[in-house]
């Protein structure tokens, strides 16, 4: 099983420059480790840095050897499936064929007034950009026609990547249209859960695997979940780092969509054997991880530090990440 990290830079805006550079070391330490994968995901709030996530992987291309770099996620809604492709082509031939692209319709919505895009063509957009996307990957030169954008009459995108074709991942939140569309198009899919018992995601595999073969494609096509959570040295220990930081991002995303704010009790129950949270000690996260694999199938872990955590702590959480767990589960 593949496993890797993903983070979207949290800090406050006086820290975005700090911030950036301590992924890029994270990077290396994963790659170091022999983690699979680091994923950085697109965001446009004062709260993130990550608005340009190709830029910063690109950062850390020429400094690793072996680890998979990809967004997690760009939100192609809002972007253009044409620098979309060339920015991450770039980055596969500056890391000699190691750039994934995982693309999603955002859960975060501030791109779209950013660059001019209309909430209620939500999902059309993502469908029309990911058949633009597509399409540019398959051919070199390209004519196509669209509602969101302008015709392209045979025109050539460059570079090209250096894999044939540049990998492309669908993530999910919990849609099942959105699950659908990955498996009959045979795109290898990517379930984010951050709430509630993942169990009652089997609902979304089956369904994925199912379309896959009746669309004729292979069933066994990788399934990723990304998941939030720590690594220390005990439970308690990797609770207690992370609550003060991971209560206060919920917090705030709750009074944005709603919800209430994060109390100790649930997040203690979300840290328990059927909770989402990721976080222990190395034998608590790979016991929960073999359980995820053993009850979604999948093929690939990428574990989210949530909130803002101490670099300091955050590299020793990859550290026993990438040695004590992968060990385990790998065992």
């Amino acid at each position: 099983m593949e496993l890797g990290l993903t983070s979207f830079a949290d800090a406050p805006p006086d820290q975005h420059g700090e911030r950036l550079r301590n992924v890029v070391e994270e990077i290396v330490l994963a790659d170091r480790l022999g983690l699979d994968i680091y994923g950085l995901g697109e965001h446009h709030r004062s709260d993130m840095a990550a608005s340009a996530p190709a830029i910063t992987l690109a950062a850390a291309a020429g400094l690793t050897s072996h680890i998979r770099l990809s967004p997690a996620v760009v939100v192609l809604s809002s972007a253009d499936p044409v620098r979309t492709y060339q920015d991450f082509a770039t980055l596969d031939l500056l890391s000699n064929g190691r750039a994934e692209l995982l693309v999603g319709r955002g859960s975060f919505i501030e791109s779209f007034p950013l660059f001019g895009y209309d909430l209620s063509d939500y999902d059309e957009l993502f469908a029309e950009k990911l058949d633009l996307l597509l399409r540019i990957r398959e051919d070199a030169t390209v004519t196509w026609s669209g509602r969101f954008r302008a015709p392209i009459e045979g025109r050539s995108v460059f570079p090209r990547a250096q894999q044939q074709p540049l990998p492309v991942w669908i993530a999910v939140g919990g849609t099942p249209a959105s699950v659908v569309r990955a498996g009959r198009l045979g795109l290898p899919l990517a379930l984010a859960i951050i709430g509630g018992d993942p169990a009652r995601f089997k609902v979304f595999a089956d369904l994925y695997r199912r379309t896959l073969e009746e669309s004729g494609h292979d069933p066994e096509t990788p399934l990723a979940v990304h998941a939030h959570g720590f690594v220390a040295e005990d439970d308690d220990r990797a609770a207690d780092t992370i609550w003060p930081s991971y209560q206060a991002m919920m917090t705030k995303i709750g009074r944005e969509r709603g919800w209430p704010p994060m109390r100790r009790e649930q997040f203690d129950w979300m840290r328990g054997p059927e909770g989402s949270l990721v976080l222990g000690d190395p034998e608590t996260v790979a016991r929960k991880i073999d359980r995820w694999r053993e009850v979604l199938g999948i093929t690939r872990f990428m574990l989210h530090h949530a909130g803002r955590v101490d670099h300091a702590d955050g590299m020793a959480s990859i550290e026993l990440f990438g040695t004590e767990v992968a060990k385990r589960v790998n065992a």
